[in-house]
C-alpha cells in the first residue's frame, strides 16, 4: 500500500494553511511530553513497557485514533524518524482512514545505517514546538475520552 510523504516544512505549511490538517505524533508518551510539533495530538503506536522501558504495541492505538479522528480528517502522521508513523499510517489507510500522509523525517530527522541525520526533522529545522502535553491533545486524556 502506498502511502504519500510529505517534510517537515511541508507538514508545516499544510497545518498553517488551516485546511482541516491534523498532526498525529504516534511517538511514545515521553518521547511527544520532552518535544513535539505544536498543535500535534499524541497516540502512541508503541508504549514504553513498564520496569524495562522496551517499547511494544499499543494494543487501543487505532480504537484512540478511531473515537478521536472522522475517517475522512487530513492526518499528517509523525514519529523520530519516519518508521512508526509509515506502519501507522498503513494500519489508519487500512482500517478506511482516506487522507492520510507520512512525515517522513518526523521530529528527529532520518538517519543513515550508521545514525548519522541525512535529513533533518521536525525540530533542527526550527519549526513550532511545544513541550508537555496539551489538554485534550495528550495521549492520557484521549484515551480517557475513547473509553467514556
Amino acid at each position: 500500500m502506498k502511502i504519500p510523504s510529505v517534510s517537515p516544512e511541508e507538514a508545516a505549511d499544510l497545518l498553517s494553511a488551516s485546511r482541516g490538517h491534523v498532526y498525529l505524533d504516534v511517538r511514545s508518551v515521553e518521547e511527544f511530553t520532552a518535544g513535539h510539533p505544536r498543535s500535534a495530538y499524541n497516540i502512541p503506536l508503541l508504549l514504553a513497557e513498564p520496569g524495562t522501558g522496551r517499547l511494544v504495541s499499543n494494543p487501543e492505538f487505532l480504537g484512540v485514533v478511531q473515537a478521536t479522528f472522522q475517517p475522512d480528517t487530513s492526518l499528517l502522521v509523525g514519529c523520530l524518524a519516519g518508521g512508526r508513523s509509515l506502519k501507522a499510517a498503513e494500519i489508519l489507510k487500512e482500517a478506511g482512514y482516506s487522507n492520510v500522509w507520512n512525515v517522513r523525517c518526523g521530529f528527529g530527522g532520518a538517519r543513515n545505517f550508521l545514525g548519522h541525520v541525512v535529513e533533518p526533522g521536525w525540530s533542527a529545522l526550527g519549526l513550532p514546538v511545544d513541550r508537555g502535553g496539551e489538554p485534550g491533545k495528550s495521549y492520557e486524556s484521549l484515551l480517557h475520552r475513547a473509553r467514556s
